[in-house]
């Protein structure tokens, strides 16, 4: 096969997992960056273990959709992952949802 067909099916690929992305981030109140994955969940805890020479993070996530092109199902129940690297972890803002004027049930 042409490279050509390969890179447009990855990129193909990399448009749905986008998609897929801004339709379920809403369902989420945290976004969890570690230095291999990617992930929105639901509750997230940060454990810190200190050994002799080094410290290493413990994490540990459920109601999780990870970003990964390859998954066949991104919705996971829990995950935990243990990391020398940095993590990065940010609470979302919860937006109200609002229904638009024309579909509003207050007799506008």
């Amino acid at each position: 096969m042409d490279d050509d067909v390969f890179e447009d099916y990855d990129r193909e690929l990399e448009l749905a997992l986008y998609r897929e992305y801004r339709d379920v981030v809403s369902q989420f109140q945290y976004v969890i960056e570690t230095e291999r994955r990617f992930y929105l969940a639901n509750d997230v805890s940060v454990v810190r273990h200190d050994t002799e020479h080094d410290f290493y993070f413990e994490l540990t996530m459920t109601d999780v959709w990870v970003w990964d092109i390859y998954r066949a199902d991104r919705f996971v129940k829990s995950v935990r992952v243990l990391t020398f690297k940095d993590v990065n972890i940010e609470e979302l803002s919860r937006r109200d949802f609002q229904l638009p004027e024309e579909l509003s049930l207050d007799g506008k």
